[in-house]
């Protein structure tokens, strides 16, 4: 993902473990600085015997264009490794369908859907970016989250606590979109706060708008929306599960599966 990479190292259907990095996003990190990552951060956390032969990667940003970035940076770590990369929804739609027919849907600091037959992705709806898509995303809720704080169109009390659990202030707020790099985790970090205050009326009205639209421009723009399982996958699925499944049935959507991580069912369906 965007914000933090899971990595499983193993050598047979039981014997595996998971360790962790930053997220790896080509989109938004050249080659040098993924190779950098890798090197920096995952590279400790091996020992002498995990001999890479095989590796498989499911990324965010990994689109037909850019997955090449990523490809290069693993295949200079690891040279000896036969190396696969794909999006982050293929590894979303394997996690969450196997091998049946289903639409997956990812909802983590970005968001994204697709249709998908059983084997491959045969439709998605381009979910781009946090400025002009990405509804329903950690992102765009933190993004919807520090514009009404700004434009006071929350309580006081309540931006008061918002802005001082961050340590921030409008002009800071101001240079970190605008100005920093990677302003989407930084808005995707202030969802904690929502899941805190979900007992105010405009917080969970936020929420619930913001699910409603990913599901409105991204789920029913799929034919057979009505007769599939919508299946869902990501950390802000799975925190906001309840406010997920509400905005579903009010919108007639038959929801499917939800979990945090696709890892167990991706090593499940490399098995």
């Amino acid at each position: 993902g965007s914000t933090k990479t899971d990595w499983c190292i193993g050598n047979s259907q039981t014997d595996y473990r998971i360790v962790q990095t930053p997220g790896i996003n080509p989109f938004y990190l050249s080659t040098k600085e993924i190779s950098r990552q890798i090197t920096e951060n995952l590279f400790p956390q091996l020992t002498e015997k995990d001999t890479v032969t095989e590796l498989y990667f499911y990324g965010a940003g990994c689109t037909p264009e850019k997955a090449c970035i990523v490809a290069d940076a693993l295949t200079e770590c690891f040279p000896h490794a036969h190396v696969a990369v794909e999006s982050d929804l293929s590894g979303a739609a394997r996690a969450l369908c196997g091998h049946t027919k289903g639409i997956a849907c990812i909802l983590g600091t970005g968001s994204n859907s697709c249709e998908y037959d059983g084997e491959k992705i045969v439709s998605n709806v381009s979910p781009l970016g946090y400025i002009l898509g990405d509804e329903g995303s950690g992102a765009v809720l933190g993004k919807r989250l520090m514009g009404d704080c700004l434009k006071k169109q929350l309580p006081p009390d309540l931006c008061e606590l918002l802005l001082k659990e961050y340590e921030l202030t409008p002009a800071l707020i101001l240079d970190k979109v605008y100005r920093q790099p990677l302003a989407n985790r930084f808005l995707a970090s202030l969802s904690p706060f929502l899941a805190q205050n979900l007992d105010e009326p405009c917080i969970r009205t936020l929420v619930s708008d913001s699910f409603k639209a990913f599901l409105k421009r991204n789920v029913m723009q799929y034919e057979n929306y009505r007769e599939s399982k919508v299946h869902f996958i990501g950390s802000v699925a799975f925190y906001y599960k309840t406010i997920l499944a509400e905005a579903a049935s009010e919108m007639g959507i038959r929801l499917g599966t939800v979990i945090k991580s696709p890892m167990e069912g991706l090593i499940e369906y490399h098995k």
